[in-house]
């Protein structure tokens, strides 16, 4: 399978634009892009555009995408490699196939000569995985008297690429990772790990899974002398999924598990099992304490990326894709037009600086795209890809420097910022991205036939579902909540309908809560959700604009609102969301526009 592979890629990719789907053997292709490429196919008739899939797990040339769960799709022409694109982007993907077969025809027809890269993410994981140091024993994995357990994240969690998100809450709940190693167990490996459960019915199922892809195995700690084995099985939450819903909403089981062997997470009941695991999956227990360190930092890190608004008016979609080829992932993001208020509090620091004038009028000429950027050691190699913060010093100096490539000739500022510290990554990306809080409903039809598939979706999203209500409004009640559309033609329709049967009423929390939420959910009319947004719910479970399963507040203001009339008194979501609420209240002093809430059967209109 290799060799013919291999020969097809070089002779095809010698004629033709080869567009490959690198996938791995426990997920498959990319089933939404496979349609995708069909579609432009027969679009744009062209036959010097081709497609193709490959198995990362059976092809030796494409070892070093192995275990990736994030799509990774690789362009060829002529043979060399021209174009990567990771991640799931069907509006980036489409746009690098009409660049790329643009740019193939003019090598082709006026002989220019073929712009031919490397993958840069894979260049800098090579420039990272440096040997580690010889073991010494005299060095202890786990210091003695130290409170220690086994955790491991299942291969379900990490193929629908949860890992890295699973690690920071992790780390956020005050767990201390002193090892983190990705690794796939054989069966053998998986019956021998958990031969205690032998004798189980499903036994041969949960082996089969266990070995099915890659997991990461963890050893976490408490800091301090508190057990943290006690404190790891409460934070996980019950084996049963479903119990650990109802009991455990904020759990990592509630929240990315999908039923009792699929549940996500792993945890050692007590400390012999915990020993026996640890011997396990680590048998020498010796290793010097720089490999420890090392191992705990491979985790995981989150920078702020701004890109300001020259470069994002005209150069967008090329930056995103640089971020993206570098092997970040964008785990949220925002378009805002700044106040000056916003930008002297975000900047204070440079207040007494000659160019802040400058620099706060560029910030305020248009809208800014705040990213949030995961990967390891993020903050750092954020910063090596920007370059220089003086221009001049970045064109002599740094060329191929992002602030070099993206900035306009004629102005004197950067138009990219980078957070300088892990410090200060968190406290910026605090301010773009404060954790709020919204209100989603799931509709009748929706509720009926779908409960447990959005279900599943909102916590795998990384939701925190804080109120939980099932409810059958009456007509007063559907009435009063959506008394904003009250004497539009569509207002007795919809709330006929919501009165249909028992809505399920849900306050979500989580960082830039209002947005995110409706970015899951998708545009209102499944037609267009099913091209632009086609892992959206709407896309997955609507049946018209008016049906369209789901249903979110579209501001913060809205959401407080709705949320104090499902739930009743909201003192503490209110200051939960305090500061993000003032930020709203600024901008509409400031004259700017919050959007109304908006239509439920108006396409152009609505969205909510």
């Amino acid at each position: 399978m290799e060799r013919g592979w291999i020969v097809f890629l070089l002779t095809v990719s010698l004629v033709f634009l080869l567009v490959v789907d690198v996938y791995q053997a426990w997920c498959g292709p990319c089933k939404t892009t496979v349609s995708l490429f069909r579609k432009i196919k027969n679009e744009l008739g062209d036959d010097l555009l081709q497609f193709a899939v490959a198995e990362a797990d059976s092809i030796d040339a494409l070892e070093k995408y192995r275990g990736n769960c994030e799509p990774t799709f690789l362009f060829f022409a002529g043979g060399d490699l021209v174009a990567v694109v990771r991640g799931a982007n069907a509006p980036l993907l489409q746009k690098t196939i009409l660049d790329q077969l643009e740019a193939e025809k003019k090598v082709l027809n006026h002989g220019l000569e073929r712009n031919v890269i490397k993958d840069e993410a894979l260049l800098e994981e090579e420039e990272e995985l440096s040997p580690l140091p010889a073991q010494n024993e005299d060095e202890e994995l786990v210091p003695s008297g130290k409170s220690y357990t086994v955790a491991i994240i299942k291969p379900d969690a990490v193929a629908h690429g949860k890992a890295d998100e699973i690690i920071m809450k992790i780390q956020e709940a005050g767990f201390e990772i002193l090892a983190n190693e990705e690794r796939t167990m054989t069966e053998s490996e998986a019956r021998d790990f958990y031969k205690h459960r032998a004798g189980e019915e499903k036994f041969q199922e949960l082996v089969q899974f266990m070995s099915s892809g890659p997991c990461h195995v963890l050893i976490i700690s408490k800091m301090g002398d508190e057990d943290v084995i006690p404190a790891w099985r409460e934070f996980i939450g019950p084996t049963d999924v479903e119990i650990a819903k109802k009991e455990k909403p904020e759990s990592l089981r509630a929240q990315y598990g999908t039923e009792v062997l699929y549940n996500a997470v792993h945890g050692s009941n007590d400390g012999d099992q915990a020993s026996r695991e640890l011997a396990f999956f680590f048998p020498s227990f010796k290793l010097q304490q720089q490999h420890t360190e090392e191992s705990a930092s491979r985790t995981p890190e989150r920078t702020l990326a701004l890109i300001r608004p020259e470069v994002l008016k005209d150069r967008k979609d090329e930056v995103l894709q640089s971020i993206r080829d570098a092997g970040f992932s964008i785990a949220m993001q925002k378009e805002i037009m700044l106040t000056e208020q916003q930008v002297e509090q975000f900047y204070k620091e440079h207040a007494d600086q000659d160019y802040f004038p400058a620099l706060k009028q560029q910030m305020t000429s248009g809208p800014v795209l705040a990213l949030a950027l995961v990967k390891e050691h993020a903050v750092k190699h954020w910063r090596n890809m920007l370059g220089p913060a003086d221009l001049n010093e970045a064109l002599k100096t740094a060329p191929d420097s992002l602030r070099a490539r993206f900035t306009p000739k004629e102005t004197t500022i950067n138009q990219l910022h980078g957070s300088s510290s892990t410090d200060e990554a968190e406290n910026e990306l605090n301010f773009f991205f404060p954790v709020e809080q919204t209100l989603a409903t799931i509709k009748p039809d929706a509720l009926e036939e779908h409960r447990d598939e959005i279900m599943e979706r909102i916590q795998a999203a990384g939701f925190n579902i804080s109120q939980i209500r099932e409810t059958q409004l009456s007509q007063e009640m559907a009435e009063e909540f959506y008394k904003e559309h009250k004497g539009k033609p569509f207002f007795d329709q919809l709330t006929n309908y919501m009165c249909r049967g028992p809505c399920l009423m849900m306050t979500l929390s989580k960082e830039n809560a209002v947005q995110e939420w409706r970015s899951l959910m998708g545009p209102t009319d499944p037609t267009e959700a099913q091209i632009s947004s086609p892992e959206s719910l709407r896309s997955l479970f609507a049946k018209s604009v008016l049906q369209n399963a789901v249903h979110g507040s579209s501001n913060l203001n809205h959401a407080m609102e709705k949320i104090k009339f499902i739930f009743g008194d909201i003192e503490e979501q209110r200051e939960n969301n305090d500061d993000a609420t003032n930020d709203v209240k600024q901008s509409e002093e400031n004259g700017e526009n919050t959007a109304p809430e908006e239509s439920e059967a108006e396409p152009p209109e609505e969205n909510s």
